[in-house]
Formats: structure tokens, sequence, C-alpha cells
């Protein structure tokens, strides 16, 4: 952690700068993509359906992401003049607070995606409101309760190596941190990615048979390995060994990636899909929305 008046060690102003530039264009591109999304939904009736409420809590969750990054962009580009992280440290609870919430909303609500995909395509049964409501009940919840208790002092959250954004402190290495680490990650990623896998797998082998499944079913389940998988290793490492072996540059790699994932998700979910592209264009042209006034 770089002290007020200095850069973080290991950074020089065109690195920290390279940072915040990347952030920014990462913050910027999910936050549009996901917020045309949001607003597609609220506006087109067609996509008000249980399994699309799904995907609008992945948008709200992936849009949160983005407002961390664009939090921790400015941050960045702060910090080449300024040289200190520009909140404070009750500033950087509330980041860390709101960057953990919605990553881990983020991750349960592709998990639970994918599980209602499943029991819409391979069961019987379609996915009903109440199913759907009590599943995005659940996600916020269940994502709240975690990323509190780190201000309850199960966890901590503190500036990463760059001192732009604030997350999981990993650099604690006691039984506080990795007892927290160990079932947070068990609950939040191994779990979720596990429903994930398993669901687009049993799709492909009952959907397979008659023909290609209607969705993508691998790129899902890879966004969420190799998007936060590399955020798993290094907390698992800083979990048994000592994580000032790698460098601060190397331990800003996972961060950057994952901001990226609200893109991906946008992308695969949202303008992957014939319906809600169908939406996102009736929202865009003017002379669609003023046939079906007229209509």
């Amino acid at each position: 952690m770089a002290e007020s008046g200095t850069l973080p060690t290991g950074f020089g102003e065109l690195e920290v700068l390279a940072v915040g530039t990347v952030l920014l264009v990462e913050a910027l591109s999910g936050l549009s993509l996901n917020s045309l999304t949001i607003l597609c939904f609220c506006k087109n009736p067609e996509l008000r359906t249980p399994s699309h409420l799904l995907v609008l809590s992945l948008a709200l969750s992936d849009s949160g992401i983005s407002l961390n990054a664009l939090m921790a962009a400015t941050s960045s580009l702060l910090r080449v003049s300024h040289r200190r992280w520009p909140y404070g440290s009750e500033g950087c609870q509330v980041h860390g607070f709101q960057g953990f919430a919605t990553v881990l909303a983020s991750i349960c609500s592709s998990a639970a995606i994918a599980w209602g995909r499943y029991h819409h395509y391979c069961t019987r049964s379609r996915l009903d409101w109440n199913t759907a409501v009590s599943l995005v009940f659940f996600v916020w919840l269940s994502s709240a309760f975690w990323a509190t208790l780190p201000l309850l002092g199960w966890g901590h959250y503190d500036r990463e190596p760059l001192g732009t954004c604030c997350t999981l402190d990993y650099s604690r290495r006691d039984r506080n941190f990795t007892s927290f680490l160990f079932t947070m990650a068990f609950f939040n990623f191994l779990l979720p990615l596990f429903i994930t896998v398993i669901s687009y797998r049993l799709m492909e082998q009952k959907l397979g048979k008659t023909g290609r499944p209607p969705v993508n079913t691998v790129l899902p389940a890879r966004t969420l390995l190799f998007g936060w998988g590399p955020y798993a290793l290094l907390y698992l490492y800083a979990a048994v060994a000592d994580v000032t072996s790698i460098s601060p540059k190397l331990q800003m790699v996972p961060a950057l990636i994952a901001k990226a994932v609200p893109t991906v998700n946008a992308i695969n979910y949202a303008l992957g899909s014939e319906m809600v592209h169908r939406g996102i264009w009736q929202c865009l042209s003017p002379q669609k929305r003023e046939r079906d006034r007229e209509q």
C-alpha cells in the first residue's frame, strides 16, 4: 500500500495511467451494454418473463460491477496527480462492500440462469414467476449477507496493490482470512460453477439428440471460470503462501480480467438472445416504437 504523496510500490505514472484507462474502458463498456439491457427489459413487455427476470438480475449486478470499476478507474487517474486514495477509509469500506456484493450477485445470477434454462428447456414445466422471484431474492440476500461479513469482522476490506480499488484483503494470512475465504469460495464460486456446468451439460445431453441447443452452453461456464478463476487462484495462493512473492503488477491482472466480465455477460445473455436482441432494436428504433404505438 502506497503512502500518501507517493505512487504505489512497483508502479510508475505511465503504468498507473494505463491501468486507469483499461478500467475506464471496461467500466463504460459494461455499464452501457447492461444499462441498455435493463432499459429494454423495462420498456418491452415481451421481455417481462420469469426467465428474463434472471437475466435482468444479472444485468443489474454487472452494472454494479461496472460502477465499481468506474470508481476504481477514477481513483487510478487521480493517483497520477494526487498520489493517494481519494475516498478515505470509509469510502474504501463502501467500495469494497458494493463491489463484493455485486460480484457475488453476478456469479450466483449466472448459476440461476443456467438452472432456469435447464428447467425451461429440459422439463415439462416452465419456470414460473414465484420461482424466478424467489431465486432473485435469494441471490441478492445471500450476496448482501456475505458482503456484510467483512464489515462485521470476518474478513476485511482493504486497497489492492495499486491502491485504486478496495476488495477483500488477501494480505492477511491468518485464521480469520482463511476461514472466511474457503467458506465463501465454496458457497459463492465452486457451488455456482458446479450448478452452471452441470445444468448446461445436462442440456447438451438432452437437447443435443434432437438438434443444437437454443442457447450457448459453453460460454457461461467459461466466463465464470476464466473471469473469476484468476481471482480465486490469487486468493488461494495468498491463503497458503506469502503473496508478496507475486509482483504488484501481476496481482492486478485478476482485477483487470474480472472487470471485463460484465461486457462478456451482456454480449452472451442479452445481445446473444434473439428475443432480447429484438427488444434492444425496438428500444433504439424510433420508427419501430412509433409503429408499436399505432398498433
